[in-house]
């Protein structure tokens, strides 16, 4: 006799149980709402009791008399109080003294609600959204803060004041030993940005700049706003650019000879490979690849050259564009580093991830109304990127770059060359 199947019927058995936890899912998301609501209101309880305690540390005791108290209880005052990124609404107890109100230390400025906004916003959070982004607190209890204009308000000064203080950052103190430089468009402004190596691979974001283009007169006032901050330019600098004329123009007008300029080597190659076919690509870039890879500066120059002679009559395009900045882009090979340093040291990767955090955090920005507004998002993504900064791949060998500068300062005869001596 035909055996009959048994998974129709184990199916149907499973059905029933499985709709029995529907219930429970709806129940555990209902508990969990009412939890929060506890949890608000006990820490606001909590809250009130610290404030009594600090009340009665700076009077004393109540009903108690003491003649040399300096300060009495005088009431309460409706407060706010600042609580998983809302303004709650409370009875805050008083205390004054010679007339004058005396401020409890237990309670909480509306600093860390500026904070809270501006995080919420860095990670994608709407001003619209910002509410539904908080949790619950429950109806009996009253809050506000959480309204587009209040976070909108709250996110600019934040970020002005975020700025400001960045900007006004003194630069003397950074042992730097290289320079990236970039710039990012948005709307119809170009932000230039820069970032410091420092004599252990420590990144350093060091400032911006605002303009309209890339343009030669940006990339100066930038470098000029840098070296009113201490930024030393005289003595040997590495100075790390994708190939802009107009940022190489500043820099040797900023740092003249002190400059060792590299060019960006993924930049050239991506400009090299735009100007051949597709069957000549593969072949032109492990050369350069190759190139780039030696450890002896002749080999590479050697390499590269008779790369363009063999495309100079199919392709003088490519071939110009190999020539065009070839020793900015073999800089790197003539510092005696590691092979890992200087894979760090030879592109932009550090300053274009920087640059690409701050098209993370704008991505959200719909209109723009202004270069303040622009320059603002613009620096809170950078200083976003900031605090995932990491030493620089392959700082062990950083004292050898920093021996390679030093005796380049001698031979040109730059300022830190006497100080070397000395």
């Amino acid at each position: 006799m035909k055996r009959k199947s048994r998974t129709v019927d184990r199916l149907r058995q499973a059905e029933p149980q499985t709709q029995r936890h529907l219930p429970l899912v709806d129940l555990l998301v209902d508990t969990r709402a009412e939890l929060m609501e506890l949890a608000v209101a006990s820490g606001l309880k909590v809250l009130q009791q610290m404030l009594e305690d600090d009340r009665t540390a700076a009077c004393g005791p109540r009903y108690q008399h003491q003649p040399d108290r300096q300060a009495s209880r005088a009431g309460t005052v409706a407060s706010e109080v600042v609580l998983g990124g809302r303004k709650v609404q409370m009875r805050r107890p008083r205390v004054r003294s010679g007339g004058a109100e005396v401020p409890l230390p237990t309670f909480a400025d509306t600093d860390p609600l500026n904070r809270r906004v501006v995080e919420q916003m860095l990670v994608g959070v709407a001003t619209c959204q910002y509410g539904r982004s908080l949790e619950s607190t429950g109806p009996s209890i009253r809050t506000r803060g959480t309204s587009k204009s209040a976070v909108s308000r709250r996110f600019v000064a934040k970020t002005a004041t975020q700025l400001s203080t960045w900007q006004a950052t003194a630069l003397e103190t950074l042992d730097l030993v290289a320079l990236l430089v970039d710039g990012v468009h948005v709307a119809e402004h170009c932000i230039v940005v820069a970032l410091g190596i420092d004599a252990t691979g420590g990144k350093h974001a060091l400032g911006l700049w605002e303009g309209s283009t890339e343009n030669a007169a940006v990339c100066q006032s930038l470098l000029a706003d840098l070296q009113s901050r201490g930024l030393r330019t005289d003595r040997s600098l590495l100075v790390i650019l994708d190939g802009s004329k107009a940022l190489h123009k500043a820099a040797t007008q900023t740092f003249g000879p002190a400059a060792l300029i590299q060019r960006c080597q993924v930049h050239k190659l991506r400009n090299v490979l735009e100007h051949l076919p597709e069957r000549q690509r593969a072949s032109a870039k492990a050369t350069m690849a190759r190139a780039y890879r030696q450890t002896d500066v002749t080999i590479a120059r050697r390499l590269l050259q008779d790369l363009a002679r063999r495309l100079a009559d199919r392709y003088p395009s490519a071939a110009a564009s190999v020539r065009e900045g070839l020793e900015d882009t073999v800089t790197v090979l003539t510092l005696g580093i590691s092979e890992r340093l200087r894979h760090s040291l030879a592109t932009t990767n550090a300053i274009e991830s920087v640059i690409g955090r701050t098209r993370h955090v704008k991505r959200n920005v719909k209109r723009w109304r202004g270069g303040q507004m622009v320059v603002r998002w613009v620096a809170a993504g950078v200083l976003e990127a900031v605090k995932g900064f990491r030493r620089l791949k392959g700082h062990a060998d950083m004292p050898k770059l920093v021996a390679a500068l030093r005796a380049r300062d001698r031979q040109l005869g730059l300022a830190e060359s006497v100080e070397q001596v000395a």
